[in-house]
């Protein structure tokens, strides 16, 4: 049983079932959403969840032993969905 473990938490069994719940979390807020009108509005749930999405693939590219410029991309697709969040947010604060 603890060589099953390790393997879990060595690999990328991990960060799948981050990835995988993040998804589920993604598609039940925007159902919630959709139906009750109340909860974040999609745009900004989205680019909440994609820049953590892009962060978690980026450590499972690591992982895997994948090539730097892959890990390069994700990381600065991260940074700029972020980025763009922050504007919007800013914006619309600012107004």
């Amino acid at each position: 049983m603890g060589d099953g473990v390790e393997k879990f938490f060595a690999g990328t069994g991990l960060i799948d079932v981050v990835l995988a719940a993040t998804l589920l979390e993604w598609m039940a807020l925007e159902m919630w959403w959709r139906i009750t009108g109340k909860g974040l509005d999609p745009i900004e749930l989205r680019l909440v969840l994609l820049a953590g999405l892009a962060l978690m693939l980026a450590v499972r590219t690591v992982l895997m032993s994948l090539p730097w410029f892959v890990t390069a991309l994700l990381l600065s697709a991260a940074g700029l969905v972020h980025l763009a969040d922050l504007r919007r947010r800013w914006s619309v604060s600012s107004s």
